[in-house]
């Protein structure tokens, strides 16, 4: 996989996404990187830490979240975009369901549009990433918790992800696909997708996965958001040995270092 002209060896390793929320309310760092001062230092840190990919989120997706307007999130996001791309040498990655942001920012040097509404709320999204030529993110998210069976239902859905984008005229070769990890499943389903991360990494498509410091965590040991790194790098290490490709991380240092035992040991990478 080739990503804003970088090869991305799909097997040979674990490649680190590093997430930089710039809103207030995220749940884990919202309001600690929403200047652009401070953006840009926490997304070089995050490459120095080891990130292959720095992903920028101006709208938090947590439960309860409020939506922003749209000239919002652009006045977020596109500054600390075209600041990284000079800054920064990994590619840039927008967390965005909505057209008109994935525009600005591919137009302003992001390379990869992640949707957490699995590419169906705007349909105008798969349109504005088969243009740009961008690397998509199909997260898997719906509208209710009904399933018949949950892991042939998840993959279901992402398979509607990947006809809409296909359908748009994105190359299949450009398409990541990730479970979605909190998103319409409670934390019994959560638990079930993580034991089973294989099914979806014998798909022929990269597998990204984003359970960094979540709340099903919290649901499970009772930990508050601030003491969930030692679970979610055991999250990373059961990912990996799944042979997901791309993990989702708020620590980079940490999860990249338990990445780079683990390829040892499962990848064989030497």
């Amino acid at each position: 996989m080739e990503i804003d002209g970088k090869l991305f060896d799909i097997g040979s390793r674990t490649f680190i996404v590093g997430i930089l929320n710039v809103t207030p309310d995220s749940f884990f760092d919202g309001g600690q990187y929403d200047s652009l001062p401070q953006a840009v230092k926490r997304a070089k840190k995050m490459v120095e830490d080891g990130a292959d990919i720095i992903e920028i989120g101006g709208e938090s997706s947590r439960p309860g979240f409020v939506p922003v307007e749209l000239d919002v999130e652009l006045e977020r996001v596109i500054p600390i975009v075209k600041e990284l791309k000079m800054e920064v040498t990994v590619p840039i990655a927008v967390d965005t369901y909505k057209s008109e942001v994935a525009r600005a920012a591919l137009q302003n040097g992001a390379s990869v549009i992640n949707d957490v509404m699995c590419f169906k709320k705007d349909p105008l999204l798969p349109k504005v990433c088969a243009e740009f030529g961008a690397t998509c993110v199909i997260m898997h998210n719906r509208d209710n918790m009904n399933y018949d069976n949950l892991l042939l239902d998840v993959m279901a859905d992402i398979k509607d992800g990947i006809d809409r984008l296909i359908s748009a005229g994105v190359d299949e070769k450009n398409i990541i696909i990730d479970p979605g990890i909190g998103f319409a499943k409670d934390t019994a389903q959560n638990l079930t997708v993580l034991r089973n991360l294989s099914f979806f990494s014998s798909y022929p498509y990269p597998v990204m996965l984003g359970a960094s410091r979540k709340s099903f965590i919290g649901h499970t040991l009772g930990f508050s958001v601030d003491e969930r790194l030692e679970a979610t790098l055991a999250t990373t290490a059961l990912a990996i040995n799944q042979y997901c490709d791309f993990i989702r991380v708020h620590d980079v240092r940490e999860n990249k270092r338990v990445a780079m035992m683990a390829d040892e040991i499962i990848r064989n990478n030497h």
